[in-house]
């Protein structure tokens, strides 16, 4: 379940982490989507965990480019070997759909999220919203 997080921490950079901000708008979904495949390249990640970060990346930047209003889209990603976490950051506020509320965590693209990683939260503030998703790496055989 994806869960709303109004105290969950920023994702420190650190080693083994890369960050890239862009102008919010359409094409930041596939450069940004381009970005994560090659880092995960770059830190060995099995390529059914590319795809799900790819899918992951693609999901929750174009729900920032569509619903935030932000003029501005921040990807952050991390991995310790083990783990995968993406963080996605805006400075605007999700515009609600017309059929949903403006808390509801509902629609394809999050469901997507949902089911390809190990946990999801929705941090949203005053000064826009955090969505953070981890991704587990089996061990190598």
């Amino acid at each position: 379940m994806i869960a709303i997080d109004q105290t969950a921490p920023d994702l420190a950079v650190r080693e083994g982490s890369a960050a890239c901000a862009m102008p919010a708008d359409p094409a930041a979904v596939p450069a940004l989507r381009h970005f994560a495949q090659v880092l995960a390249r770059q830190w060995g990640v099995p390529d059914s965990i590319e795809e799900a970060l790819a899918l992951i990346v693609t999901e929750l930047v174009a729900n920032a480019v569509r619903h935030s209003g932000s003029a501005e889209v921040a990807l952050l990603l991390a991995s310790d070997g083990l783990t995968v976490v993406v963080q996605v950051r805006d400075n605007g506020h999700w515009r609600p759909q017309a059929d949903t509320g403006p808390e509801d965590c509902t629609g394809r693209g999050l469901l997507l999220v949902e089911a390809y990683a190990a946990g999801c939260t929705i941090r949203r503030t005053a000064t826009g919203t955090q969505v953070t998703a981890e991704l587990l790496v089996p061990e190598a055989a």
